[in-house]
């Protein structure tokens, strides 16, 4: 199996237990969340080696993310610590139609202030693969810089690179200055998974074909957009193809379908399957993920990964 390196900022995740607004909401069930951290236990989950690289608040969500990685037998030897800045938590709300109501308390978090000099010594000549989302370098100026500063270091140590744009304007100054640092890791990286309305937004095309063209243009070497529940397209400078998505009886939560995919592509191609392989495998996770309450409860095991590709055969 292979050795994936990641970088990103995991929170303590409060979901609630009832419907209703999270003003008004009084139960709350809590776990962890984080885009890079769900990819990190899913791929974990399918037997890959996980490295995490952040930085957590001496505090006590920082001590229950830890505990919760380890748990997940996820390599946490490049996780530092800050004295000072504490770690980001969210709450999340519970809902029967459409996607839950989330807050998010990050700002000034300890991972936003991970620096270039936090990372300097690490060795990434171990790793076969370095995972990204564009949410860590929408931190902060610094996070930005530390990010750019390890695909440069991934590249030199011949790492493949994999990147999910992971849109939040929210996080961002304006959208001018989303989509051209996007779009600046982007070109940095061997693969790209945007999806159909992320793509839109970072090329200014409308159709997947040409959201494509404009990375492979830019030196990507495969993209892939994700279709929701159509499934997938994906195009590399030799072909192109569309892909049937896995049907779902019922949605209930939304959060951490694309992560899933993430890790059912990127596991699947570090093991040497055929991008049809990966693509199915991609799906079904993202399916398996929108079953389940939860950032990443439902990240399948290999077994259960198997049962459910099988059964719907």
């Amino acid at each position: 199996m292979a050795k994936v390196i990641l970088v990103g900022e995991p929170m303590a995740l409060f979901i609630a237990e009832e419907e209703g607004t999270l003003d008004r909401v009084t139960n709350f069930k809590k776990s962890a969340a984080g885009a890079e951290m769900n990819v990190a236990i899913g791929l974990k989950r399918l037997e890959h080696e996980v490295c995490y690289i952040t930085k957590l608040g001496r505090d006590p969500f920082g001590k229950y993310l830890i505990d919760f990685l380890e748990k997940e037998n996820i390599d946490t030897s490049l996780i530092c610590y800050d004295d000072h800045f504490p770690t980001a938590f969210q709450l999340k709300g519970k809902t029967s139609v459409g996607d839950p109501d989330v807050a998010y308390y990050r700002n000034g978090s300890a991972a936003s202030n991970l620096r270039v000099d936090d990372v300097d010594d690490i060795d990434m000549k171990g790793f076969n693969h370095f995972h990204l989302t564009g949410i860590f370098p929408a931190l902060s100026d610094k996070s930005r810089a530390t990010l750019l500063y390890l695909i440069e270091k991934a590249k030199n140590s011949k790492l493949s690179t994999s990147f999910d744009p992971n849109l939040r304007l929210s996080l961002w100054k304006d959208s001018a200055d989303m989509v051209a640092t996007i779009n600046k890791i982007a070109f940095r990286c061997d693969t790209v998974l945007p999806g159909i309305s992320e793509g839109k937004i970072l090329t200014g095309y409308e159709h997947e074909r040409d959201i494509a063209q404009f990375y492979l243009d830019k030196g990507v070497k495969t993209v892939v957009i994700k279709l929701g529940p159509k499934g997938a397209y994906v195009r590399t400078r030799k072909e192109e193809n569309y892909f049937e998505g896995y049907r779902v009886e019922k949605v209930v939560d939304t959060v951490g379908a694309g992560d899933g995919f993430a890790v059912g592509y990127m596991s699947a191609l570090l093991e040497g399957l055929t991008i049809e392989e990966c693509i199915n495998r991609a799906n079904a996770i993202g399916a398996l993920q929108v079953m389940h309450q939860g950032d990443n409860e439902g990240l399948p095991t290999r077994e259960k990964l198997s049962d459910f590709i099988n059964l719907r055969k």
